[in-house]
């Protein structure tokens, strides 16, 4: 058994298995703020053609190098939410922004799916792989 990592040196294409051991799918990506060490969860790929599906850091039980096993089983991952990546934030400096710059720009951007999740080709180099 590999000792505990830390949730930042987790990579695309590790290995993601349930509370028995039962491997349920793959990390597509990690959520979270690096900056401030805030982990938030993972994006992962539960089959190839699948979206990816959001478990939060909560539910994530140990981490170890190439490997994350979670609290869950293998029926409760089967039912875990589709991954939709945050929305993103704008900043508006009083000092740089006109009024109507200000007014005009949009502080939120919508939650939208991730580009990258879409790709057949990424997905099937993540599993070849691992």
């Amino acid at each position: 058994m590999s000792d505990p990592v830390s949730w930042l040196l987790i990579e695309a294409g590790w290995e993601v298995v349930d509370r028995e051991g039962q491997q349920v799918g793959r990390v597509e990506e990690t959520v979270g703020d690096s900056s401030v060490d805030v982990f938030d969860g993972l994006s992962i790929s539960t089959s190839l053609l699948g979206r990816p599906r959001y478990v939060p850091s909560e539910q994530v039980a140990e981490i170890t190098d190439g490997c994350v096993r979670l609290k869950l089983s293998g029926a409760e991952v089967a039912g875990l939410d589709e991954y939709l990546e945050p929305p993103t934030s704008a900043e508006i400096e009083p000092e740089k922004a006109s009024v109507l710059e200000r007014v005009e720009e949009p502080v939120e951007a919508p939650i939208h799916r991730h580009a990258d999740h879409e790709n057949i080709w990424r997905r099937l180099w993540l599993r070849l792989k691992g």
